[in-house]
């Protein structure tokens, strides 16, 4: 007997997607459960398991964009399991189902056998990741891990919605997946023998797949190969040597979905909005002498470094509840009022910028800030976040200060009304008391809905936030900062 495997329904707002992988070989015996193969849209990478057992014949191939419903390949129950394979049987009496075809595959076995593999987790000291107007790329040496389960016949790989709010103008963070057709190694090209993740890796790395040695099929570079050569220590710069001199090739790559989108929602936004930006600067002294202060305390009391972003996601949270206008959305008709934060913390990922949100932030202590960060940023970057987390939010907070940018533009995250931009802390001699003094500045971006934030909100609402800043002693509500911090 031969059955169709479809497309399944994912979502309701997903109604196309693109076969990134496949993780089998045309023509392989495949076990019930076993994921095949690699669907990407613009939310969120799945991947799609067999409902039956037997031998694969492929239908679409990578790179192919595929509707709800159709036919990727076919599966010829009729044929039996080669030796080793057994195909999967209930015991009489026991109810339980015999041979490994009742797991769920997707781990690459020591065989040969082709899946995904999960990967290591991402350095998460930095709190946020790829803010606006960075250049700078993902600190992760991770790719997406575990899966989590969605509607339909597939499992969410990388939750990637509300991805590409934040980012802003000329953003380069993160790198779209590079997609390549036919089932074999791919299409021409330097990165084409390699998947959609692991071009996507090495772009964002600065490796040549030329120092790369593929373990796939026909010489296939997979994310595990990308993640043995990061563990090795392959040096970016090994990457332009291992280039021919005065080359001049070319080549072109598929957009990955989530790029798409992102390039969409970033048109939309400069289209369909007011937005202007207002800038200030603040004196980060007061809160690098508080954070020296009381790290050690925090650290042993929590088991969370003390960072900038509670310093700055505390502040902003005083001043949206001070300037509820900043914390609405606009919709033509309708102005919608908050009387909670919810703070969209743009993260850097290997597949693209990503926005999950902190809920209730302006309950919550320091040190709840500060964890729930950290989570949100480990998770988005191990492609761990579920689409009900990168939904919502009333405010972003992106930093592009990790990566060295000193000044820039944030794009607004639709359809909030406005986006806060932290930039690198240098130290400058600035006019403090008629004398010149050396101090640690940062400059501050306040991007703003024109439409619905007046000129004089925004820049008090800027303000605010730097009045907290440089005398943090208020973000701590008149209690001593002892008590606060450590919860006593």
């Amino acid at each position: 007997m031969i059955i169709e495997a479809k497309v399944p329904v994912i979502g309701e707002s997903i109604n196309e997607v693109t076969l990134s992988q496949w993780l089998v070989e045309d023509g392989d015996y495949v076990q019930i459960d076993q994921s095949i193969c690699e669907f990407e849209s613009d939310k969120a990478t799945l991947e799609f398991p067999a409902e039956k057992a037997g031998r694969i014949s492929f239908v679409a191939s990578e790179g192919q964009d595929l509707k709800i419903g159709d036919v990727v390949a076919r599966i010829d129950t009729s044929v039996e399991a080669p030796a080793g394979k057994a195909k999967p049987e209930v015991a009489a009496g026991a109810g339980a189902e015999a041979g490994a075809g009742s797991k769920a595959s997707g781990a690459k076995s020591e065989s040969g056998g082709k899946g995904s593999s999960s990967a290591t987790s991402a350095d998460s000291s930095s709190g946020s990741g790829a803010g606006s107007g960075s250049s700078g790329k993902s600190s992760s040496a991770a790719a997406e891990a575990a899966s989590a389960p969605v509607s339909g016949n597939g499992k969410a790989k990388a939750s990637d919605a509300g991805a590409g709010a934040g980012a802003g103008a000329g953003s380069g963070s993160g790198s779209s997946g590079a997609g390549s057709s036919g089932s074999g190694a791919g299409s021409s090209g330097a990165g084409s023998n390699a998947s959609p993740l692991a071009a996507a890796m090495m772009a964002d790395k600065g490796l040549s797949p030329r120092q790369i040695k593929g373990s796939g099929p026909g010489g296939r570079i997979t994310k595990a190969d990308v993640i043995r050569a990061v563990e090795q220590g392959l040096p970016a710069a090994e990457a332009i040597r291992s280039l021919k001199a005065f080359s001049r090739e070319q080549r072109s790559e598929r957009s990955s979905r989530l790029r798409q989108t992102v390039a969409r929602r970033l048109v939309s936004v400069k289209n369909q909005t007011a937005m202007l930006t207002t800038f200030n600067e603040v004196d980060m002294g007061p809160v690098m002498e508080m954070r020296s202060k009381y790290k050690e305390a925090f650290q042993k009391k929590h088991g969370v470094s003390l960072g900038f972003m509670s310093f700055f996601t505390r502040a902003c949270c005083n001043a949206l509840q001070e300037f509820p206008m900043v914390n609405a959305w606009y919709d033509e008709k309708e102005i919608h009022f908050h009387d909670y934060c919810d703070v969209s913390i743009a993260v850097s990922t290997p597949r693209g910028l990503v926005v999950p949100v902190l809920r209730n932030a302006e309950s919550l202590d320091m040190h709840e800030i500060e964890t729930g960060i950290k989570d949100l940023a480990i998770r988005a970057r191990d492609g761990k976040l579920s689409l009900e987390e990168m939904e919502g939010g009333t405010f972003t907070i992106t930093n592009g200060g990790v990566f060295g940018s000193m000044l820039s533009t944030p794009i607004i995250n639709s359809p909030q009304s406005a986006i806060l931009g932290m930039h690198k802390i240098e130290e400058r001699p600035i006019a403090l008391n008629g004398q010149v003094v050396i101090r640690p500045m940062m400059y501050l971006a306040l991007s703003y809905d024109h439409r619905i934030i007046d000129g004089k909100e925004s820049v008090s609402f800027l303000v605010r936030i730097k009045q907290q800043l440089e005398n943090p002693e208020q973000l701590l509500f008149g209690k001593d900062p002892m008590e606060l911090l450590l919860g006593l």
